[in-house]
């Protein structure tokens, strides 16, 4: 018998219709220009690498620090296929063109920059996969600084253009729609990557809650006993890595579209930490806390909490303190006081679909 949607998960559904609705609508109604669409762009990017890094330290319980340098592939492998080769003696002007003379479809050259990050993945988490806990995250951690560092090589200039920025690749504004003249006539510049996302993740929900998703479950929270149930532990976590991987390269092409220029140098463990805090924030094991998270993140650090960093006068006297680099300081400060509070995350371990269902009483105290 096929399985009925219950109420929570058709409330599900139509929020997640009502916001994809909201976000149509809001792009033809307001400036291209305003800071919603930014946050939803890169709060769209963030939520599906965050979501990938969760579906390891939280639903399979590796540690992994190694997220930034996946991005930095799929940032690069993506830039490097989908630059048009008329435009390729500009970007390479230092290598004579590049290697590279021909030119990907931007869905096509998205999956290579999964599946190229999921290859390293693969090679890496052979030897990596075998250690425990803080070994395994510095293990992983020094991988992306050793990828930084290589694609920055001047002798893979012809391929990745060294030190210097890969440009003039397909952008997230790119998929406006436009007439004859050249006009914008229906803006989805933030919808489109908003929907990429939403499948990615889609995607990884359908896998955590397979018979696989519940292996991965099992091994998290007993190893021994997981593989005394026949789990086979190696297997299993090279799967997690690599899946969890290639959704992060696919992360890492959209961070290059939102950001419309490609440099190593940028790919920095900072950016690790802040994809780690934001699984933390929404709860390791919850998915909708990730996505939740990620939006919020970004919306506080590149939006909201802006005005801290200018200098703000009342009857003529300036306030203290704010300044630039004051935003930080609150920001740390915010963060601080949600770990407080909320020990489990935002989310803990629960769904949105969990937020719809009543609260069970005690058994025998049943009304």
């Amino acid at each position: 018998m096929k399985k009925k949607l219950d109420f929570p998960h058709i409330m599900t559904v139509v929020i997640i219709i009502a916001i994809y609705a909201a976000v149509f609508v809001a792009e033809q109604t307001i400036a291209p220009t305003s800071m919603l669409f930014t946050v939803l762009k890169k709060g769209a990017t963030y939520a599906l690498v965050a979501v990938s890094m969760n579906l390891l330290n939280g639903f399979t319980g590796i540690f992994s620090l190694g997220q930034a340098g996946f991005m930095l592939i799929g940032a690069y492998i993506f830039s490097i296929f989908t630059i048009p080769v008329e435009q390729r003696g500009i970007v390479y002007q230092y290598y004579n063109g590049g290697i590279i003379q021909f030119t990907l479809p931007v869905v096509i050259a998205m999956i290579l920059a999964g599946l190229v990050a999921a290859l390293f993945a693969f090679l890496i988490g052979l030897p990596v996969l075998r250690l425990k806990s803080d070994y395994l995250a510095i293990a992983t951690l020094g991988f992306a600084e050793i990828v930084r560092t290589i694609f920055q090589w001047d002798k893979l200039g012809p391929i990745t253009n060294g030190s210097n920025m890969l440009r003039l690749f397909p952008t997230f504004n790119d998929f406006n729609i436009r007439n004859a003249e050249g006009n914008v006539v229906v803006y989805l510049s933030t919808l489109v990557p908003m929907i990429i996302a939403g499948i990615c993740i889609g995607i990884i929900l359908l896998l955590i809650n397979s018979t696989y998703g519940r292996a991965l479950r099992a091994i998290k929270d007993d190893e021994i006993a997981a593989e005394a149930m026949g789990i086979h532990l190696a297997s299993h976590k090279q799967i997690a890595f690599c899946v969890s991987s290639f959704f992060a390269g696919v992360g890492g092409a959209m961070l290059a579209m939102y950001q419309t220029t490609v440099q190593a140098k940028s790919f920095t463990t900072a950016m690790t930490y802040e994809i780690l805090l934001i699984v933390v924030i929404g709860g390791l094991g919850s998915v909708t806390g990730s996505v939740l998270a990620s939006f919020l993140f970004v919306a506080c650090s590149e939006w909201w909490l802006r005005f801290l960093d200018q200098k703000q006068y009342i009857s003529g006297h300036e306030i203290p303190l704010l300044r630039n680099g004051f935003r930080l300081v609150v920001f740390s400060f915010i963060i601080m006081i949600v770990v407080l509070f909320f020990r489990q995350g935002i989310m803990g371990t629960k769904e949105l679909p969990d937020l719809f269902r009543k609260k069970k009483t005690a058994e025998g105290g049943a009304k």
